[in-house]
């Protein structure tokens, strides 16, 4: 793409290309550029399939990729797999994408939208999260396609496009800017309408304004309402019918109701001479209203720039060394343009532009964005690096490993997108009830007005749309998503991902907490601690041992090879014959014609006596003789533990700790951090049943451990949550993943937790109350339509605000760590 690319039309929809990005397109000899994927991918498929030529004879520029689609006829080009590329994640038949949904402006739009899309055959779930604008659409590919999705969407009123954070942007400034303006002409007839109204209502009163002179006065407010009503409140105009072209009531039907018959009540009053007008009245709920309603949308955006943060953090360009090793060429590419196996020049300062290994070169990695870890982190050849993070120190040359929705950040806004989407309980009870508070509300309405119409017909109109307008069911629905929105997007920052949507509502309620030992509440990361020779020396015992454990992939073996080897190639180890593995006991194998046994002592060493180092893991190595050598191993505590154990005891939860560790270092842990329930020596059965016995008590359980036996516990448990470090069928079982080794965050977590529960009922009981007290003083004639359109948007606002609470939640802070010196970024080999 050109340098000057960066402001000028996209080549495919003619909206400005956003800065950064870079998307070509290649149309002959000559390169285009692209505002976005989805843009780039539809206009390439478009030159690719022969039909070049509509760039050249169209006569106007497509709003979306889809209006190009329509014109060749070619919808189904969505459905091409080069298309679905960048956006479309495949588990077989089933396919998953991320849509950006244009037009939402309620919690009515998603209830309406997900409702839609759930009933097209094929659709295995929808999901949209109101603060991001985003849908999570789910379908069998060989039922329906994403075309005909996208056509379902377009259907009733709405548009979808596939999510891209440079399109989602685009799409945020132009509802803003629509917005804008919207609520300035509103404002400004307002102003003017009122300035109108005012004489009427101190001469009109008492007869001294002459009739002509009033009525000049009203006709000029009838032309400063046109642009009003017609412009500034045409959205709802808009909603309302589509919503009744679909026989349903939507939020928009009660306020367009109210507009609509105010404004002809006065435009009929002003030609029959009547006195019921109400000009000012429109133009004031009007803008109110829209006041409120954009204050909402900005709020929302703060709520959601977690997940849209996540998104921008791959950078749009990128240094490829084409040729390394050979040679260092640079050449400057775009970052999707990378695949796995190139190799990328990552300068000082610079972000990492996929998931990459070090190559070459020392560094360090704030990693804070994705993982909450504070620290920098070091880095050397063979070192894994996450696209998305910022190198800190030297220039580190990479391999590509993974690109796309392949890579980390990918996986995180995926996993992020879901819990979003996923409604807990309390926000599908909300939604049930805000979905009917609708059609009860024109039908209260049609009561309040015979009531009226009989006792006082010259109040029944206006009283009418005051109950319209001011009982809207709009707080009830962003009552529990705007907070959900907030506070997981809190967590994300903090490297606490929730991937479920009910994680959240159960983490506030959990009553015990239950801790797996290696790898969790310690780093997992065995060390040789000390070496007792019996026969023989410590080289030659420590040659055998990682020579019986080359092929094992555990800890403990890990741990013998590090301190066998020393840097040193694998090669110089003995050859072994005839392995044997024993599951849970050791392993045994012939070296030079001499049989050994390395592991637990009463598998390698029966009848040898023995004594068990406290906290430690004791390792025999014996021949047909007897014992060899003694290994004592051990594994460090996470940083802060005795901390973690504190202040969740301070918040009232119970601590276990479960392990299949032995029980002897299990209960020397649990006495240092002060656990009073621990067991040692479980297998994965023994856990569950633990945990079972718990939850029959009426204990809600939530569960952290990392190891592939954990998982079973972790499906158990109410809320379970697997550290990042650990196994792959541990977080697929768990509901939410400590990114950061920072164990604190799990206090941080509970804390959150249980502040958004006890938001999200404020917010529910705000919205109960406010409509329990609004709408019989609407009935009541208490209350004129202007005063009702504050007093909507006010509660909705107030809803959202109370929500944003979350987003800046204190969390435990550590000091400010310092920068690793370059020898503390060398690799470290440690040894007995």
């Amino acid at each position: 793409m050109p340098e000057s690319a960066a402001g000028q039309p996209c080549y495919h929809c003619g909206e400005a290309i956003p800065e950064g990005s870079d998307y070509p397109i290649r149309s002959g000899e000559a390169t285009q550029s692209a505002c976005c994927r989805g843009c780039q991918a539809v206009a390439q498929t478009i030159i690719d399939s022969g039909n070049a030529d509509y760039y050249r004879l169209r006569t106007d520029l497509p709003k979306t990729p889809e209006a190009a689609l329509d014109a060749l006829k070619a919808l189904a080009l969505y459905d091409l797999p080069e298309v679905q590329e960048g956006f479309v994640k495949n588990d077989g038949a089933i396919k998953d994408a991320s849509l950006i949904l244009e037009g939402i402006v309620c919690a009515a739009c998603v209830w309406l939208n997900e409702r839609h899309l759930r009933q097209l055959p094929g659709v295995v779930s929808a999901d949209i999260n109101f603060s991001t604008r985003r849908a999570r659409v789910r379908w069998d590919n060989t039922r329906i396609k994403l075309s005909q999705i996208l056509e379902s969407i377009r259907d009733i009123g709405y548009h979808a496009y596939p999510f891209d954070t440079g399109r989602q942007e685009e799409l945020f400034r132009k509802e803003r800017n629509a917005a804008i303006r919207r609520l300035a002409i509103a404002g400004l007839g307002m102003m003017q309408v009122m300035m109108y109204a005012l004489p009427t209502y101190i001469a009109g009163d008492d007869g001294s304004m002459p009739r002509d002179i009033e009525a000049l006065m009203r006709f000029a407010s009838l032309l400063l309402t046109l642009p009003v009503v017609f412009y500034s409140a045409w959205p709802f105009f808009q909603g309302a019918w589509r919503d009744l072209r679909l026989y349903r009531a939507g939020m928009d039907v009660p306020v367009a109701l109210g507009i609509g018959a105010a404004f002809a009540a006065s435009v009929y009053g002003s030609f029959t001479g009547s006195q019921d007008v109400y000009y000012d009245s429109v133009v004031m709920f009007v803008f109110f209203l829209l006041t409120g309603r954009f204050l909402e949308m900005n709020a929302r955006k703060r709520s959601a720039e977690a997940a849209e943060t996540l998104v921008k953090l791959i950078p749009a360009a990128a240094v490829r060394l084409p040729d390394y090793p050979a040679a260092r060429t640079e050449e400057a590419i775009g970052a999707v343009r990378l695949s796995p196996g190139d190799f990328v020049l990552v300068a000082t300062g610079a972000t990492f532009p996929s998931d990459a290994r070090v190559v070459e070169g020392h560094s360090s990695v704030d990693e804070s964005l994705l993982t909450g870890e504070s620290r920098p982190i070091p880095k050397h050849p063979g070192s894994e690096v996450i696209g998305g993070s910022h190198n800190l120190g030297s220039p580190l040359i990479c391999r590509v490993e993974r690109t796309g929705q392949d890579t980390v950040v990918s996986s995180i806004v995926r996993l992020l997108d879901r819990a979003l989407a996923e409604k807990p309980q309390l926000a599908q009870t909300a939604d049930r009830i805000a979905s009917h508070f609708v059609l009860a509300l024109l039908v209260v309405a049609a009561g309040i007005a015979t009531y009226w119409a009989v006792v006082d017909p010259t109040r029944a109109f206006w009283i009418t749309v005051s109950v319209l307008v001011v009982s809207c069911p709009c707080a009830l629905g962003l009552a529990t998503p705007v907070s959900l929105t907030a506070a997981l997007g809190r967590l994300t920052r903090i490297g606490l991902l929730s991937t479920r949507g009910h994680a959240l509502e159960v983490l506030a309620q959990a009553t015990d907490f239950v801790f797996d030992k290696t790898g969790t509440l310690t780093d997992g990361l065995f060390r040789l601690r000390e070496v007792r020779i019996l026969r023989g020396d410590k080289d030659q015992a420590l040659q055998l041992a990682a020579a019986l454990e080359q092929g094992a992939t555990h800890p403990i073996a890990a741990a013998l090879r590090e301190a066998a080897l020393e840097g040193r190639d694998s090669d110089a180890l003995p050859h072994v014959q005839h392995l044997a593995y024993h599951p849970g006991l050791g392993v045994e194998g012939e070296i030079d014609g001499q049989r050994y046994r390395l592991g637990a002592p009463e598998f390698a060493a029966p009848g040898e006596t023995f004594s068990l180092p406290e906290g430690l893991t004791l390792i025999a190595l014996a021949d047909a003789q007897g014992v060899l050598a003694w290994f004592s191993l051990g594994d460090g505590l996470r940083p802060h533990c005795a901390e973690l154990v504190a202040q969740l005891k301070g918040l009232g939860v119970r601590l276990h700790l479960y392990s299949g560790d032995r029980p002897e270092n299990v209960a020397a842990l649990a006495r240092q951090l002060g656990i009073a329930d621990a067991r040692g020596g479980m297998h994965p059965q023994d856990k569950l049943k633990a945990v079972r016995d718990l939850q029959a008590a009426g204990a809600v359980v939530a569960m952290t451990g990392d190891g592939v036996n954990d998982a079973p516990v972790l499906a158990q448990a109410q809320v379970s949550i697997a550290v990042d470090q650990g196994a792959e069928a541990a977080q697929a079982a768990a509901d939410m993943i400590l990114l950061s080794s920072e164990l604190l965050r799990l206090a941080d977590g509970v804390r959150i937790a249980r502040k958004t529960r006890r938001i999200i009922r404020q917010n529910l009981a705000w919205s109960v109350l406010y409509n329990a007290l609004a709408l019989p003083a609407a009935a009541m004639g208490l209350v004129t339509p202007w005063m009702a359109g504050i007093g909507m948007s006010a509660s909705s606002l107030l809803v959202v605000l109370n929500a944003l609470r979350l987003a800046n939640h204190p969390t435990h802070q550590h000091p400010t760590p310092q920068p690793p010196t370059p020898a503390q970024m060398q690799p470290r080999h440690e040894s007995a």
